[in-house]
């Protein structure tokens, strides 16, 4: 009997043995499986991180002054935002912490009312490098309007074709259309620009106006000028039947038909010599010289001695009517003398 209580208490022993060994060592085990494996650590620490990179603005104007207020957003290749911000009063700006790769620059405002903002463009970030950008913002272009006039009348001209410049340059060509106006942009390059203008091309029917005239425009600014021109002058075409007609001039002295002396013919009283011409002195009739052509009459023909023949004839039929008229009175004188006679 003792014996199997013997065995029993060393059976009992050996099982509290072997359950008090694996309470022990449980926890053991789930301690170390807690811990990273060395492998794990490992792999963590030999992938290194890119390093970042940066962009820096520094914004100014043409003549080299900063300008502050200009805002720009930064995109990356995905069209996200990657920054955003403005220049200070030194107009500079700074995007930091940029991953490498490439980025899209957009200027939104300049900032100012005199200047524009400048095309979009890329921007390359290196790892652990700072990209310098120096962006000049140009002026705004003056708006120019043109306009060409009758001089007379104001009215607006088409077809006026003008080149506006400055110094040696031509910047713009501007050609008036139906309305006699014509508009476009200036680009001007300082606060205030001397600019000229000259007229290549004139409205039908109207002189080119030659003369070069000057004006001065500022960014952004309306500008409102001039041309006037004046009408070609035409010279109207003679008339092919308005011809001048050449009339021989009257002689200043004709001979009078009542004459019976044979001498030279009396002046007629109404006659009045041209002034252009010098008095002619009547010939003598015994004078065997030829007479002289009245200043400004045709040439010679013939036509000049009629009236000489004229008084020649006159003077035959006054002497003929004398000698009858003599005749006459000395027939009635003998009839006379008979008649006496016979009465005796």
């Amino acid at each position: 009997m003792h014996a199997r209580i013997v065995r029993g208490a060393v059976r009992s022993a050996a099982l509290a043995a072997a359950v008090t060994g694996t309470l022990s060592w449980a926890p053991t085990a789930t301690a170390q499986s807690a811990e990273p494996t060395p492998s794990a650590s490992t792999a963590l620490t030999e992938i290194p991180a890119p390093d970042a990179g940066s962009v820096a603005i520094t914004k100014k104007d043409p003549a080299g002054d900063p300008l502050a207020g200009a805002s720009f957003l930064l995109l990356d290749t995905a069209g996200k935002e990657a920054g955003r911000g403005k220049t200070d009063a030194q107009g500079k700006l700074t995007f930091p912490d940029l991953a490498p790769g490439v980025y899209r620059l957009k200027e939104t405002s300049s900032g100012s009312p005199l200047h524009a903002v400048v095309a979009d463009q890329d921007v390359i970030v290196t790892p652990g490098v700072t990209a310098h950008l120096t962006i000049t913002d140009p002026f705004k272009a003056a708006q120019v309007v043109w306009k060409a006039k009758d001089d007379k009348t104001g009215k607006l001209l088409p077809g006026s074709t003008v080149n506006i410049g400055s110094g040696d340059k031509t910047l713009l060509t501007l050609t008036t259309g139906p309305k006699g106006t014509a508009s476009g942009e200036l680009p001007v390059a300082s606060r205030k620009t001397e600019f000229w203008v000259k007229q290549i091309k004139a409205p039908e029917g109207y002189d080119l106006y030659k003369p070069s005239k000057t004006f001065t425009a500022g960014p952004g600014a309306p500008i409102t000028e001039t041309v006037t021109n004046a009408k070609t002058t035409t010279t109207p075409k003679p008339d092919p039947s308005d011809k001048p007609t050449d009339t021989p001039s009257t002689p200043a002295d004709k001979p009078s038909e009542g004459d019976s002396g044979g001498s030279k013919p009396a002046p007629t009283g109404t006659s009045t010599p041209d002034a252009d011409s010098s008095p002619v002195p009547a010939a003598d009739p015994g004078d065997d010289a030829t007479p002289k052509d009245p200043a400004g009459s045709l040439a010679h023909t013939g036509a000049d001695a009629t009236p000489w023949i004229i008084g020649g004839a006159g003077l035959l039929v006054a002497v003929g009517i004398g000698t009858v008229v003599a005749t006459r009175r000395r027939t009635a004188a003998e009839h006379e003398q008979d008649d006496n006679g016979e009465t005796s």
